[in-house]
């Protein structure tokens, strides 16, 4: 029964924020409290109050999992029908169809494989990609025989983004399953994680989303075995204390989860939010909405944060995980539209409210620290004024009770950091997870060095959100760009040009902060450390020469780095195999031209082109068609015709049939 979890928590963290609001007045009412002291005290209390529950929360999961009972294994066979979802926009084709095929093979080995069909569903906007993901998918129907039950679309149209690349499956095909199981393009989840969710799935015929907790794996640069490790570590009482004080109204994550299909064609689909973007368009942040939207329909949406073999990977580098950042931040922004909305359960509200405050935080943070440092300014160099309007003894000027700030200074961070001590706490205490993380002492070294670097990263990530809120606030899009899945190092030019305006402000905050005051130097010194060292924090922790060296001495490690699942080492096998056959690395069109049982089977995947008005031509449209006649080869059309032309030409079997008319060159070329 969650209502007593939920008043802990909830009630806990109203008790804690009252606590600390009662001593921050301590701490500012020594004489006359100025309005600026007001001001601080507000921004502390909001602060204060966004780190008690997620204490309180943290508090409730450890609990939760020390009393924690094993899951009783259920046999029964499946009844159902599950398709396995995996959307992908202009991704690497042998990272993806590896990760499918795994899957595949994981679930088959349960023996239940027959109850599930797997789709690859294509939204991406790059003529190459587009070619490469069709001759991986025809590779694989071929390697996996007449019982493939694989199936691949291409949308000429990313509406609505991956929202609407589901919404499209379950039009079309959802009333042919009674669930689907929705991945991401980096997903990896076991037979027995998915079998597990089917089987609960069917065992609860009220349930309309049951969401996995998915583990970071794969992962080697500094800054992502960083994200993997406290994934590992605190992620499990995070995630449990969520389960427990949200019940059966919980939340969706978007992905490594299954939804009854019938429910989501009902209650999932998604408004258009009036207004232009950032706040009006679609909603980027689609997995809280149709999560809300399930559940005020009275479908039940719940975690099992036990739920082992589910997975995903992370960002390399602190600059790919701020451009998802950033369009997180705008989803997360966009629920302000929504949170009002008829019929939704406080929960649901709730996990609205905490996903808009998770960047509203930042510029919180931020405005804490300019009005300390104006304070600050005040006290030492202007003048008191002594003879005001009304009589007094003493001038108004703003004085603190300097020992209570730093008891409460010392409250606030233990406050701060116990979600890290707890996952610490109880990884020492069991004994396998200790072990696959090297050790007690190595456990311990690993998370001092995860406290410290992300003490020193969190002044960038603030300064970093509160850009992106005032850039949605101003009214800027974020789009909706590929993320880059691999390894690779950015650029120390392109890092440098990226994170130079921090360490400058980093540099002038440093000096103002020690001309003013030595002892408003000390205090700021964390904060300002982590803006000087923007530039080799954020190169350093992306190289892999970072994250391999502290894996050499098996600090950051995890349990599944140490022992890697078999679905992993099978995955990267067989995206090893993919990659081999180079279809990542063709031309799209060219590849077409050369190869007409390719052109073949594209064009019999093309669905049925709308019927057209006679004259009704667009200028994408006239233009390609132009460039086409005029080319007397191959190779002068792909010179001429651009990406966005060469993807209108892949959709019209007319056009295709002129490219297959062309000679490949010149004569005599």
């Amino acid at each position: 029964r969650p209502w007593i979890t939920r008043l802990f928590v909830f009630g806990g963290a109203l008790a804690l924020t009252a606590y600390g609001l009662r001593e921050m007045l301590a701490v500012v009412s020594v004489g006359s409290t100025t309005f600026l002291q007001y001001v601080l005290v507000a921004l502390f209390t909001v602060n204060f109050s966004w780190i008690a529950l997620a204490f309180t929360s943290a508090v409730a999961g450890c609990v939760a999992m020390i009393f924690r009972r094993r899951p009783r294994s259920a046999n029964a066979p499946l009844q159902g029908r599950t398709a396995v979802l995996m959307p992908i926009y202009n991704e690497e084709t042998a990272r993806v169809f590896a990760n499918v095929q795994a899957i595949r093979e994981s679930v088959d080995a349960t023996g239940e494989g027959a109850a599930f069909d797997y789709f690859v569903l294509s939204d991406s906007t790059r003529p190459d990609a587009w070619i490469a993901e069709e001759r991986a998918f025809l590779a694989m129907r071929q390697r996996l025989g007449p019982d493939h039950r694989l199936y691949y679309r291409h949308r000429p149209k990313n509406a609505h983004r991956k929202a609407g690349n589901i919404a499209d499956f379950v039009t079309r095909w959802g009333g042919g399953y009674d669930h689907m199981v929705v991945l991401d393009a980096d997903s990896l989840m076991t037979g027995d994680c998915i079998l597990r969710l089917a089987r609960q799935m069917e065992a609860d015929p009220d349930a309309g989303i049951i969401q996995s907790l998915p583990l970071i794996i794969n992962r080697n640069t500094l800054f992502a075995r960083l994200q993997q490790f406290a994934a590992r570590i605190y992620g499990p009482v995070i995630a449990t204390g969520l389960a427990a004080w949200s019940g059966r109204d919980g939340n969706y994550w978007g992905h490594n989860a299954i939804i009854r299909t019938k429910a989501f064609a009902a209650h999932g689909g998604l408004p258009d939010l009036s207004g232009k973007p950032p706040f009006g368009g679609h909603i980027l942040s689609h997995d809280f909405v149709e999560a809300a939207f399930l559940l005020r329909a009275g479908w039940p949406v719940y975690m099992l944060p036990d739920a082992e073999g589910s997975y995903e990977e992370s960002p390399p580098t602190l600059i790919d995980l701020t451009i998802r950042d950033r369009r997180w931040c705008q989803g997360n922004l966009q629920h302000s539209r929504v949170i009002g909305a008829k019929g939704l359960k406080l929960a649901s509200r709730q996990h609205f409210a905490t996903g808009i405050m998770s960047y509203l935080a930042s510029p919180f943070w931020l405005a804490q620290l300019l009005v300390g440092i104006v304070l600050v300014l005040q006290t030492q160099y202007v003048r008191p004024e002594y003879f005001t309007t009304e009589f007094t003894l003493f001038p108004a000027w703003p004085r603190f009770d300097a020992e209570r700030a730093l008891q409460l200074f010392e409250i606030t961070m233990a406050i701060l950091l116990a979600p890290k001590l707890f996952g610490l706490l109880l990884t020492l205490f069991e004994g396998r997870t200790r072990r696959g993380c090297g050790g007690g002492l190595r456990l311990i070294l690993s998370g001092l060095i995860e406290i410290i670097l992300s003490a020193l990263l969190a002044p960038l990530m603030m300064l970093i959100q509160s850009q992106s809120v005032s850039q949605i606030l101003l009214g800027r899009d974020s789009g909706w760009s590929p993320q880059r899945r691999g390894d690779g190092t950015i650029p120390l030019r392109d890092i440098a040009w990226r994170h130079l305006p921090h360490m400058a402000l980093g540099v002038i905050a440093g000096v103002a902060a020690f001309m003013i005051s030595t002892s408003l130097f000390l205090w700021m010194s964390p904060t300002i450390l982590g803006l000087v060292l923007a530039i080799p924090l954020s190169f350093i922790s992306g190289t892999l020469a970072a994250g391999l060296a502290l894996k050499r001495f098996k600090l950051l490690e995890t349990p599944e780095e140490q022992s890697p699942p078999p679905i992993a080492t099978r995955a990267n096998m067989l995206a090893r195999e993919y990659a081999l056959l180079g279809f990542d690395d063709a031309e799209g069109l060219a590849t077409l031209h050369a190869d007409r049982d390719l052109m073949t089977a594209h064009e019999a995947m093309l669905p049925e082109a709308p019927p057209r008005r006679r004259g009704e031509v667009t200028a994408d449209r006239a233009v390609a068609i132009a460039k086409l006649t005029d080319a007397r080869n191959l190779e002068e059309a792909l010179q001429w015709l651009k990406p966005a032309e060469q993807m209108i030409v892949m959709n019209d079997r007319a056009l295709l049939a002129l490219v297959g008319s062309l000679p490949s060159s010149a004569p005599g070329a």
